[in-house]
């Protein structure tokens, strides 16, 4: 049929997309995105190609959770975190547990025995001193706990609407033991791959709460310190190869961090992940992955294949890791890559996200 519309008749106006935004952050940009501080590959790439360089030392180039340092033939893990979390306050803690608890885990998957920290506090104008004094009340309850002494500290105040009320950040230092020479670059083909419990918990409680969530029952974050784990798993083994603390991205990211460092491939069982029923739901709910998922009091361990059933039982035996299991094993194939094998006798990769599910969950 011959269209019968007047010659006149002008084409739909063009949609104008300038207004638009990607979920996903694109790679090739001239400003600071959330992305950048997701612990994804935004953030590697700000860390590898703006601020390595800039600063130029051997010692930030092993690219660690911590440094390690040699100081008067004394073997030193030195560490440092920033916490931006949002809201203050949670289920299971707060921004002062975090605080500490994300420095002394930093240490301890080093293999050292966390001893002392810093702390600074950077408050807005106009929030109440009640909050704050709650906040450093739980900081130093942690750090009690935790058995490490804040040794010094500072404070600045920024105008009102540009702070968020409070950022903490805090460094640490432990002496790492004789023996002890725990790194992702150590990855090796045969390894067990071990994780503490279940994950996912701690970005499931922050997104619940900060976006008035129910789940049917209250989500508590893990957050804790795991020196006292680290120090029983040495006990057993002091061949522990890597340990890390799935934090910011997950678990898949920390999976992947340790497959490029050490140039290894990991194959997880993804029917064995430790995965809550709670938290599969939300996260089903709210269209994430748990392996994407923060935690902050598990870690993930690679274990020497002779070791692997002793260290799992000294987990199993601290309060911390009494739903330790063992979900893969460290492969020569595939190199650089996760795979899971997954329920239904196929595989998926686990890729390293681009930024974060969950932004400022820590």
């Amino acid at each position: 049929m011959a269209d019968t519309a007047p010659a006149s008749a002008s084409a739909p106006a063009a949609p104008d997309f300038s207004g638009w935004t990607c979920p996903a952050p694109l790679r090739d940009h001239e400003r600071i995105v959330m992305g950048h501080g997701g612990g994804g590959t935004l953030s590697a790439e700000l860390v590898e190609h703006l601020f390595a360089p800039a600063f130029g030392s051997d010692v930030l180039a092993e690219l660690g959770d911590s440094a390690h340092l040699t100081m008067g033939g004394a073997r030193l893990a030195f560490s440092t975190d920033s916490f931006v979390v949002r809201p203050l306050f949670f289920p299971g803690g707060s921004i002062g547990d975090l605080a500490v608890n994300g420095t002394v885990n930093d240490l301890a998957m080093a293999g050292a025995v966390p001893a002392y920290l810093s702390c600074g506090f950077i408050l807005e104008e106009g929030i109440e001193l009640s909050v704050v004094g709650r906040v450093a009340q739980a900081l130093g309850d942690a750090a009690r706990t935790a058995g490490v002494t804040v040794a010094t500290g500072d404070t600045k105040v920024v105008d009102a609407g540009h702070g968020d009320g409070i950022f903490i950040n805090t460094a640490g230092i432990g002496l790492v033991p004789d023996g002890v020479d725990i790194r992702p670059q150590r990855a090796a083909p045969g390894d067990a791959v071990l994780v503490s419990g279940q994950i996912g918990v701690h970005g499931v409680a922050i997104m619940s709460v900060r976006e008035g969530l129910e789940f049917g029952v209250e989500i508590q974050s893990d957050t804790a310190s795991l020196a006292g784990l680290v120090a029983d798993m040495l006990a057993v083994c002091r061949d522990l190869h890597v340990l890390r603390d799935p934090t910011r991205g997950g678990l898949a990211t920390s999976l992947n961090e340790i497959a490029g460092a050490a140039g290894v491939g990991i194959t997880l069982d993804e029917r064995s992940l430790p995965v809550p029923d709670t938290v599969a739901n939300a996260c089903s709910f709210l269209g994430l992955d748990p392996l994407y998922v923060a935690n902050e009091g598990k870690l993930v361990a690679f274990v020497p294949p002779d070791h692997a059933d002793a260290v799992l039982e000294a987990m199993r035996a601290h309060p911390l890791g009494k739903e330790s299991v063992r979900i893969g094993t460290c492969v020569a194939d595939h190199p650089g890559m996760v795979v899971a094998a997954t329920g239904l006798g196929g595989t998926r990769v686990v890729d390293m996200p681009l930024g974060e599910q969950l932004p400022r969950i820590c």
